[in-house]
């Protein structure tokens, strides 16, 4: 009796720890910023000439350029005569 008692006490006991546990973190994806800053970070752990570092640290300083226009996937002639369906649009 005595074996069954202490036994269940410490089921629940683990029980009850778990689930006062802290959730894991939030998974969620890198912003840019972040990822830059972790790149960063592992640029200054490597133990790079300053020749190398000032290198790799203007290759992840350079802000990408977005690039402006048309695909032109999404451009229709409008004289250009259109079928929906079997019938003319």
């Amino acid at each position: 009796m005595n074996h069954c008692l202490s036994v269940s006490l410490l089921l629940i006991a683990s029980l009850l720890a778990g689930c006062a546990a802290q959730p894991g973190p939030e998974l969620r994806p890198y912003t840019a910023e972040e990822t830059r800053q972790l790149a960063m970070e592992g640029l200054n752990r490597r133990g790079l000439s300053f020749d190398e570092y000032q290198q790799k640290k203007a290759e992840l300083t350079v802000r990408p350029q977005k690039q402006f226009g048309f695909d032109r996937q999404g451009e229709m002639n409008a004289e250009r005569n259109v079928t929906l369906h079997g019938r003319p649009s």
